[in-house]
């Protein structure tokens, strides 16, 4: 996927509406009319959502062998299958990043004292507790 694909994809699950659209594609292919039934919306507005889509290349349009005049829309699933494998590559950037600050953390912290901590069974010392302040009196 090269970087201007890969900025419309974004660019069209961006919107709250065309991800609506995807999850209902991803239950079966459907017609314009029936998506624009159930999001509630006007015919218009939805055909704009679809040609973003359809630009992107997340779906299609194929015309039923029955009917020239019907559309129906699914997804490309090629297009998620690229997506998805850049998602996987900055997921294992980001695990890679986390494990190193993790070893990075673990090396250079201080070892902790066991005397100075407190578990669920053992009550805060009062060399632990802070001390309070002496209450002041007003004028």
């Amino acid at each position: 996927m090269t970087g201007v694909d890969l900025d419309r994809t974004l660019l069209a699950l961006a919107d709250p509406t065309r991800r609506r659209v995807v999850d209902l594609l991803r239950k079966r292919p459907q017609r314009a009319g029936d998506l624009a039934d159930a999001l509630s919306i006007s015919a218009p507005r939805l055909s704009r959502h679809l040609r973003v889509l359809r630009r992107s290349g997340l779906i299609e349009d194929a015309g039923v062998e029955h009917d020239a005049r019907v559309s129906l829309y699914r997804l490309r699933p090629e297009r998620f299958v690229t997506l998805r494998a850049w998602l996987d590559q900055v997921e294992q950037f980001w695990t890679t990043e986390l494990a190193a600050f993790k070893t990075h953390v673990e090396r250079t912290r201080p070892p902790i004292d066991p005397a100075r901590t407190s578990g669920p069974d053992r009550a805060p010392s009062t060399g632990d507790m802070p001390k309070a302040s002496p209450a002041r009196r007003r004028p």
